[in-house]
């Protein structure tokens, strides 16, 4: 979506949340010129949740240039945890590149703060060519033990993980002339073919033609696990396989739109067996109310818009378009109709009253245990009748994901956005959004995480200057090797 068209909706759903509130009025000014103002308004109000996400993601950052996991903000001051995530970098580095894209910090402060990261990262052990999941935010080792608790820590290079601090680092690289030969020596040992198992149709089961979750330190090998649903966030670290070269064109198709019929998920796939590029499989899709949409695992709309921050995926074909505009669609229909909450936007983040849960759209995933979209975990089994909407109590609902629908859904994304500002203390002036609420209490989470915060800032900057922070991805392997795979896809939507 182009950025006037993109404003021209952003604006609409400002200047009529304004009509309910008076807060945007735009009096009697003609009818232009209350257009121009609504555009303005729309683009200043995002500016500002950009900046002040970023603010927050500034106050997370320790001298070592890592970003916290998360920081909590209830106490007397605020606390960083000991530990960060490869993710979390790669959310710091590409929200500073927007931060200076859209005119936040200047161009010499972001390589200034890139630079202390890399300094740091280009001393953080690795193994593989690739990073670990867990390192001192204050030193960049490896944490072998869990602040707190003095639990040990299981050693794993997530192939996911590590794929969101490659595209960190891809657009840093792009973004700073200055500091691209570091990044490219930094980058030159990472392989993807390491987490990739080449499909065997003699043993497809072991050999799928899938992604690995991971290397497991203690055990010297892969997992035995893979991730296989195509409409997820893992798929970056395909896509970044696909693009290099180190991956083969058909891992893309053998990705599960929805698993075979008579398998065990979410409910009955629709859709018919296909063949494309020689690969056979299954071309499923779920209907929820009234829309057909390609599932993501657990429903949430972290693992299906993430990617498309970066791969523009949606430009590239209509029906990936039509399947996350589906999704986001169907979210919102979830938060605002099945279950009454007035609200919408459910991924993973910080349960309110303390810990960490996954939420989402049941419906929406494949994943046959369900995400929920509330801390209760109300789940309906297929076929059995919805239940009435105050059966989902204490439902949970975190901003990153409706920001995230500004890439497919900006109107909608906007107006509910407005509505958690407006209704709950669930902003900070200077820090953004919290990490989530309870809709059904009002309690907000007293803590901001780098993953989220790093998404949220993501979608804001997208949303008011599309593409920044998409160059590193339209050209190169990505233009010759991992658009033509998009450009085929058609999901019979």
């Amino acid at each position: 979506m182009q950025r006037r068209t993109f404003l021209a909706a952003a604006a609409a759903a400002a200047a009529a949340a304004a009509g309910a509130t008076g807060a945007l009025a735009l009096g009697t000014a003609p009818a232009h010129a209350a257009a121009r103002r609504s555009t303005a308004d729309a683009e200043a109000l995002l500016k500002g949740w950009f900046t002040d996400t970023y603010r927050s993601l500034e106050a997370m950052v320790a001298e070592s240039g890592l970003p916290a996991d998360n920081i909590r903000l209830s106490g007397a001051k605020p606390v960083l945890t000991q530990n960060t995530s490869t993710t979390n970098i790669g959310c710091w580095l590409w929200s500073t590149v927007a931060a200076a894209g859209l005119g936040v910090i200047s161009e010499r402060e972001m390589h200034r703060r890139l630079a202390r990261t890399l300094a740091t990262v280009e001393t953080m052990e690795r193994l593989h060519g690739f990073w670990f999941n867990w390192y001192d935010t204050f030193t960049g080792e490896v944490l072998d033990t869990w602040p707190g608790s003095g639990d040990p820590v299981s050693h794993l290079l997530s192939s996911v993980d590590n794929a969101w601090l490659d595209v960190g680092l891809r657009i840093a690289e792009d973004a700073d002339p200055l500091l691209a030969p570091r990044i490219r020596k930094l980058r030159k040992d990472i392989d993807w073919s390491f987490f990739y198992e080449p499909y065997d149709a003699a043993d497809p089961a072991a050999h799928p033609g899938h992604m690995h979750t991971g290397f497991r330190v203690a055990d010297d090998a892969l997992t035995p696990y893979f991730y296989g649903t195509l409409v997820s966030e893992t798929r970056m670290a395909g896509y970044l396989g696909l693009a290099d070269g180190t991956v083969t064109p058909d891992h893309y198709w053998r990705m599960y739109r929805t698993f075979e019929p008579g398998e065990k998920q979410e409910m009955p796939p629709a859709g018919m067996w296909v063949t494309r590029d020689g690969v056979r499989y299954f071309n499923g899709h779920y209907t929820y109310r009234g829309r057909n949409t390609v599932p993501g695992w657990g429903g949430d709309m972290f693992g299906q818009l993430m990617p498309e921050l970066f791969v523009p995926s949606a430009r590239w074909n209509a029906s990936w378009r039509t399947t996350l505009t589906h999704h986001a669609l169907g979210q919102r229909d979830h938060g605002l109709i099945d279950t009454e909450y007035g609200y919408w936007g459910f991924s993973p983040c910080n349960v309110p009253e303390g810990g960490y849960q996954e939420y989402g759209v049941q419906y929406l995933g494949i994943n046959p245990a369900g995400y929920c979209s509330n801390t209760d975990r109300t789940y309906v089994p297929y076929g059995q009748p919805a239940p009435d909407p105050s059966a989902y109590t204490n439902g949970v609902v975190t901003p990153h994901a409706g920001a995230l629908a500004l890439l497919v859904t900006p109107r909608e994304a906007v107006t509910n956005l407005r509505r958690i500002r407006r209704d709950f203390d669930a902003y900070e002036d200077g820090m953004g959004f919290y990490d989530s609420v309870n809709v059904s209490t009002g309690k907000v989470s007293d803590r901001m995480l780098s993953l989220d915060q790093g998404m949220a800032a993501a979608a804001f900057a997208q949303a008011l200057k599309p593409g920044l922070l998409q160059r590193p991805f339209r050209g190169g392997g990505f233009r010759a090797n991992l658009k033509p795979l998009i450009a085929k896809e058609d999901f019979g939507l």
